[in-house]
């Protein structure tokens, strides 16, 4: 048991405040729009409901991924679709993904689109919304998006979290005291008693949803550690990401000044190996939601994610881009542990990874987020407060000595 006055216990509750007031502000904000991210795919659909379903009847079947693509572009000169995710449920809207415009790096909004004859129902509500909120959460807005300081700055402050829960860990280790105070908060102690128990209670039992989405959050904040983790689930040098933090979208290559030339004069007509592609997926795939990447001219390979229904891990095939033939199919059922981690990380950063009860608990932890700098902030101008009170030249004692912030 560590003591009460040892030197590593004051160090600690010296890095523990410290920590606080400045990466818990950012950890607040990462909270609230990571919370806001859990549900986006719902929230999205709410406001989207009137333009995602179509009309469906025998008599009018899916057209072919081809020619649903130029119909597409051919009403959006100089603009090339990037990916199409199409519903394995009649009735629903295709999703029309463009590629970003090389020369202004702006990607044009999605679009929902009969999938039966090419009409465009409309762009994607909440589409720039939730995408500010994904910028936020991801490198506060800060200038260099990706590349800039912002991605550092919240793996830095990730990592101050996995502080936040060893150092509480530490100085609220039980010792003398039973575990009624160690799980279940006295609200009824005054003062600073009152807020440490709220802070410190809740901090225990959220402790594993932190840990969990502080470690999962480091991938996409260094090279290094996504290597490193990569290595220790698959024993693979190199982790395959999908799209930044999205999970739901390929990485295209932006569309050239004279593609976009080409297609002003004259729109595809047909990319028979798509078709081939999308028609062996088909036969051999029960899929409830597929995206389809449309390969540009260098592209090796066609890629299909796809997610099976009721299962909420991502499923990957490809096909030769020349030919449509099979190249591969990696399905989450048949992976090892390890694999399935690897390939849905963002899954296990939202707790969906290991079912919807935990998923709603990582959103209400993201949310709580706030609440701990909040009850923090509270705890240090309280001791602040009353060291002013205490007599001159007495030194005031760390609270952390006493277990009561």
């Amino acid at each position: 048991m560590p003591s009460a006055f040892s030197p590593t216990r004051t160090v600690l509750f010296r890095l523990h405040w410290a920590l606080g007031l400045s990466a818990g502000l950012v950890l607040a904000l990462i909270g609230l729009t990571g919370a806001l991210m859990s549900y986006e795919e719902a929230i999205t659909a709410r406001a989207n409901r009137d333009r995602m379903q179509v009309a469906a009847a025998p008599d009018r079947p899916p057209l072919a991924p081809s020619l649903l693509a130029a119909r597409i572009e051919a009403q959006r000169p100089g603009e090339r679709i990037a990916a199409l995710t199409l519903s394995g449920e009649p009735g629903h809207s295709a999703v029309v993904r463009f590629a970003r415009n090389r020369a202004g790096g702006e990607r044009p909004p999605s679009l929902y689109t009969d999938p039966s004859d090419g009409t465009v129902l409309g762009p994607m509500r909440l589409e720039t919304f939730f995408g500010t909120v994904r910028a936020l959460h991801r490198w506060l807005l800060l200038p260099g998006e990706g590349k800039g300081w912002g991605r550092p700055i919240t793996g830095a402050c990730a990592i101050a979290l996995l502080v936040f829960l060893g150092s509480g860990l530490y100085l609220r280790w039980p010792g003398r005291h039973g575990w009624r105070v160690w799980l279940r908060p006295n609200l009824g102690r005054p003062g600073r008693a009152r807020w440490w128990s709220l802070h410190a209670v809740a901090g225990t039992w959220l402790l594993p949803v932190y840990a969990v989405s502080a470690l999962s959050g480091l991938w996409w904040s260094y090279d290094w550690y996504r290597a490193g983790a990569t290595w220790l689930l698959t024993g693979q040098a190199k982790a395959q990401v999908a799209g930044p933090m999205t999970g739901q979208a390929p990485i295209e290559r932006p569309v050239g000044q004279s593609e976009m030339r080409a297609a002003d004069r004259k729109p595809p007509e047909g990319r028979p190996a798509i078709d081939a592609a999308w028609a062996a997926f088909t036969a051999t795939h029960e899929a409830a939601l597929a995206t389809l990447t449309l390969p540009g001219p260098e592209a090796s390979s066609i890629r299909i994610r796809w997610y099976a229904p009721d299962a909420p891990l991502r499923n990957e095939a490809s096909y030769d881009a020349r030919t449509g033939a099979p190249l591969g199919d990696q399905r989450a059922a048949e992976a090892d542990l390890g694999q399935r981690i690897a390939d849905n990380m963002l899954e296990v950063h939202r707790g969906r990874f290991f079912g919807a009860p935990v998923a709603l608990l990582f959103c209400l932890a993201a949310l709580a987020l706030p609440g701990f700098f909040a009850t923090g902030l509270t705890l240090y101008l309280l001791r602040r407060r009353a060291g002013r009170r205490r007599r001159p030249g007495r030194l005031p004692q760390p609270a952390g000595a006493t277990g009561r912030g």
